[in-house]
């Protein structure tokens, strides 16, 4: 990729590229600058700092450039010296939920819902390796061969997976889920066409009178985002303890205790999953459970904890409909490799699970609360559920938008008697089907 589309003398036949300018630059600034003093320095100390030193190596290195190029080049240097390189101008904008790096000439990015090609490119496959490297060895993971894929997280809390060869093919490829540059709240969603008013008014009355929630949805539905959104109305007198793969939780609590896996180190021992995790909150007396996603085994231990007095526990579950997150869940049981009667187990569902909240991203990019769903018992050998609220999708409009309503399924869920006996009012009618 060439810095500059008209030729100048940087760029003209023989010339170097602005990968090959940018590269040499970066190799003399390391040679001869101290990093760890810079490293000291304020950012904007920092940055006028580099940007001298740059400016003496560009003249040394006798490659004439406009203002603009040398202020684009101590730029992407210092992102290379001191960031994540290339993407580090992406991670700075608000509006990419998704940094996708198939290898390093093919970047893509989600913005408002949508995949979209960057001109974003690295030097080679060993660069970006370097980049990935960075990330991993700033929170002690390692990759390598022997290990060569990992899932970490950025400072900010976004989600990093990374896979590099044999297992990648055509190279390294990274994906970053971005965690937000500001925190998200139920109105938000509201404001958004995400959920109606009578549906934020009884998840609110779900988590403060203490109902066990479950949230499913598909990848990149929201369901990280609700869970942390729901939270704000969990007391502030509540001990919380929580529960992840990859910490991306952020509660406004104090008392809360956060909680992560570790994966086995080089010799393949030390490895705490999060069924370990859960079985230990178990005796951290703990208020609430909040578990950020159920993946295996941990569900049987998530569901007697819900059974046993940890009430008002929350969880996400990866399922397209909310029957399968109830089969997904069984399933899930079943792998801890305890023979249990397949009663038993939806029975340990139906008993522990209150309500379901579904949520779809729709082919506009647009994330909805499609169905409300509460959990009634069992009857026979199947978990019987009816469901509270629904999004009725009625079409699309011209832009490609979707176009629907919410809607009340017309039936007063049991825990509405609950929310009596709690004190949170119901607006009248609130569970009335509307014509």
């Amino acid at each position: 990729m060439i810095f500059n589309e008209q030729p100048t003398a940087a760029t003209e036949a023989g010339g170097p590229s602005f990968q090959d300018l940018k590269c040499r630059i970066h190799r003399m600034l390391i040679e001869r600058v101290d990093l760890t003093k810079l490293e000291l320095l304020r950012s904007d100390e920092l940055a006028g700092e580099i940007g001298r030193v740059i400016e003496m190596l560009i003249s040394e290195a006798g490659v004439p450039l406009s203002r603009p190029e040398k202020e684009r080049l101590v730029v992407e240097v210092q992102h290379e010296t001191f960031g994540l390189g290339p993407i580090e101008p992406l991670l700075a904008s608000p509006e990419i939920s998704d940094i996708l790096v198939n290898n390093c000439h093919n970047t893509y990015v989600e913005r408002g819902g949508r995949l979209e090609k960057t001109d974003v490119v690295f030097r080679d496959n060993s660069h970006l390796l370097q980049i990935i490297e960075r990330i991993v060895h700033r929170i002690g993971r390692r990759i390598d061969e022997s290990s060569p894929f990992v899932d970490a997280r950025l400072p900010d809390g976004s989600r990093v997976n990374a896979i590099i060869p044999p297992l990648a093919l055509d190279g390294p490829a990274l994906s970053i889920r971005r965690f937000g540059l500001f925190r998200m709240k139920l109105k938000d969603m509201l404001a958004l066409g995400s959920l109606d008013e009578r549906m934020a008014r009884v998840i609110e009355g779900a988590v403060k009178t203490r109902l066990n929630i479950l949230i499913c949805g598909g990848t990149g539905t929201g369901k990280t985002t609700l869970l942390n959104m729901i939270s704000e109305f969990i007391p502030e007198d509540e001990r919380i303890v929580t529960i992840e793969d990859s910490a991306e939780l952020q509660l406004k609590q104090d008392h809360v205790v956060r909680l992560e896996t570790r994966p086995a180190n080089i010799e393949g021992a030390g490895e705490v999953t999060q069924r370990d995790l859960v079985r230990n909150a178990l005796r951290m007396r703990p208020n609430r459970i909040i578990l950020g996603e159920v993946r295996g085994g941990e569900a049987l231990d998530m569901l007697q904890a819900m059974n046993t007095g940890h009430e008002g526990s929350i969880s996400t579950i990866h399922a397209n409909t909310v029957r399968d997150a109830m089969s997904r869940m069984e399933t899930m049981v079943m792998m801890t490799g305890l023979d249990l009667p397949e009663r038993a187990i939806r029975e340990q569902i139906a008993s522990a699970i209150d309500m379901v909240i579904h949520l779809v991203r729709f082919p506009d990019g647009s994330r909805k609360i499609v169905k409300i769903a509460e959990i009634t018992g069992m009857e026979s050998h199947t978990i019987v559920m009816q469901d509270i609220f629904l999004f009725d999708q009625k079409g699309v409009d011209a832009e490609g938008r979707v176009v629907g309503e919410y809607r009340a399924a017309g039936l007063r869920p049991g825990f509405a008697d609950r929310f009596k006996v709690y004190g949170f009012d119901l607006p009248p009618g609130i569970f009335d089907r509307r014509s």
